[in-house]
């Protein structure tokens, strides 16, 4: 097994294979007509004809939910928790799972106070000073009940009730379990990892089935178990309209790409970790998230534009902030690199929150994955980069079989001809003659008028023509720059010029002393250690 060398080499040569999949999801579990004033107050007066709008009444729905939950686990023997304060709810879970007997159920109820939205009644005046009620929303904090269960499909889940009108709710799922129980009912071969897959033995299987996950799956989930679970709502409530709709509140895509050992983890994070720390860029985030981002404008795009590397232990992870949205990288396990893209609101891409939507969330969130990666490929292995200077340098020889040289770049020569292409007169829309670059190019090269000739300077157009840095107009002795020629002219002398003479320098100028430059001082200390270590070989 050849050794890992960079990011590149480790996407490319060391991943054994890959699944895209939805992870974990919340969504939000409501009653449309529900969720405004206007509908609360028709839910008051015409369905439960009431008098007066007031929300009083509705403490014995909220009693009776309350009381109709406590039965549900005295009558199934069904194990209650109440949780404390920073208590980790998943830790229960595990725990509680790992004792449960069979394949299916409520493995236990939580308990939990929490704050949430709720609508109350105000006394408010009227113009006359009568006191009337009035409905508004606000915030309280209510206790919620946790059902953590386990399903056939979907493994475990959970579906959080609050105990308070309108009883919105949560539903929590891992689209990674769902795939891992669907595997199963298939017949493939796998073994799992967490919320992931250690081994599979036909991956296109696996991704196919992780595909099929959407809106039709959890919807189904969802109704099944809230036909089994207490319901606040009536059969009567329901027929009037009032059912439960859902929506994403918060939606996990995730890659996982098995690595063939842990040392290629460690190597893509090292060179990741060190050299992409500008990731959160404005500029960076929108190829990532193929979004305008504006930063510097009077309306800037909102977001915190942040790169932040956590450690936990000693494996470190990449975080990466869009508005509400961010990506994760990690070393999972020590097996696997694990890209994560977290979408807490839908409404950052300009798509709605309705579950139907999931279909568009998951292509942002997989692409804004790959696209990570290959910005980070692309920094740590600049193929394009390379293979565009190995054109410009070396010869190449044209269809008749003629030779044309290449541009070597450390050549007075070429670099007057760069320098020339650069400098703007020669940028203008009816392009450039001979005669013209000709007197640049000795103009730079300090050489005197009449020095070159039409000759050599026809040898030098059509260097720069057969490598792509200008093209001949069409039915004319002119030429103009094309988009390579302008980049090149600009950025390749600038970093001859100030780059390398002032780094070689630092290096090795002899009127400095060891610790004078930090390029200098580590060159020195990087030799003398290198002489040490061969004196002590040979010693030994």
């Amino acid at each position: 097994m050849t050794v890992a060398r960079s990011v590149a080499d480790v996407v490319a040569e060391h991943v054994r294979f890959e699944v895209e999949c939805i992870d974990r999801m919340y969504c939000n579990v409501y009653v449309p007509r529900l969720q405004f004033g206007g509908g609360v107050i028709s839910f008051l007066k015409q369905h439960l004809h009431l008098q007066v709008a007031s929300t009083a009444p509705l403490g014995k729905i909220s009693k009776a939910f309350t009381e109709s939950v406590h039965q549900f686990a005295h009558e199934r023997s069904i194990p209650w928790v109440d949780f404390a304060k920073g208590q980790r709810k998943d830790d229960v879970m595990h725990e509680r799972l790992a004792g449960f007997k069979g394949s299916e159920g409520v493995v236990f109820i939580g308990r939990a106070q929490e704050k949430t939205s709720v609508f109350r009644t105000q006394k408010r005046r009227n113009a006359n000073g009568s006191i009337y009620p009035f409905v508004v929303k606000t915030t309280a904090v209510i206790n919620h009940f946790y059902f953590y269960c386990l399903d056939e499909d979907f493994g475990p889940f959970f579906l959080k009730f609050g105990s308070y009108f309108p009883y919105t709710a949560k539903l929590c799922i891992n689209g990674n379990h769902w795939a891992q129980r669907q595997a199963a009912k298939s017949g493939l071969s796998f073994t799992p990892m967490d919320n992931a897959f250690a081994k599979v033995a036909e991956p296109k299987a696996l991704q196919a089935i992780c595909d099929r996950l959407g809106p039709e799956q959890i919807e189904n989930l969802l109704f099944k178990w809230l036909a089994i679970l207490p319901d606040p709502f009536t059969d009567y409530d329901r027929a009037a309209g009032y059912g439960y709709a859902v929506s994403i509140l918060q939606a996990e895509f995730s890659l996982t790409q098995m690595l063939d050992s842990p040392l290629s983890g460690r190597v893509f994070f090292e060179h990741v970790i060190r050299q992409n720390l500008d990731t959160g860029r404005p500029d960076q985030v929108s190829l990532i998230f193929d979004r305008r981002v504006r930063a510097g404008h009077r309306r800037p795009t909102p977001s915190q534009f942040r790169t932040r590397v956590i450690t936990d232990g000693v494996a470190p992870s990449l975080h990466v902030d869009y508005k509400h949205s961010r990506i994760k990288q990690y070393h999972k396990e020590g097996r696997a690199l694990r890209t994560e893209t977290t979408i807490n609101d839908p409404g950052d891409f300009q798509v709605r929150k309705g579950l139907v939507n999931l279909p568009a969330l998951r292509e942002i969130g997989f692409s804004a994955n790959r696209r990570l990666l290959g910005a980070q490929r692309l920094d740590h292995d600049p193929i394009a980069g390379s293979d565009t200077l190995d054109h410009l340098t070396k010869p190449l020889a044209t269809a008749p079989g003629t030779r044309v040289s290449g541009l070597a770049l450390g050549d007075p020569r070429s670099q007057a001809l760069l320098h020339a292409l650069a400098v703007f007169p020669l940028t203008l829309p009816d392009g450039f003659r001979n005669s013209d670059l000709r007197v640049r190019v000795e103009q730079l090269r300090g050489l005197p008028p009449g020095a070159l000739t039409a000759g050599q300077m026809t040898y030098d157009l059509r260097r720069l023509r057969e490598h792509g840095l200008i093209e001949r107009m069409p039915r004319t002795n002119r030429y103009q720059i094309t988009e390579l020629g302008r980049r090149a002219a600009v950025f390749i002398p600038r970093v001859l010029e100030r780059v390398l003479p002032a780094g070689l320098d630092h290096l090795l100028s002899p009127q400095l002393a060891p610790s004078d430059t930090p390029l200098g001082a580590a060159a020195r200390a990087y030799g003398a250690a290198i002489d040490q270590f061969i004196q002590e070989a040979f010693a030994a």
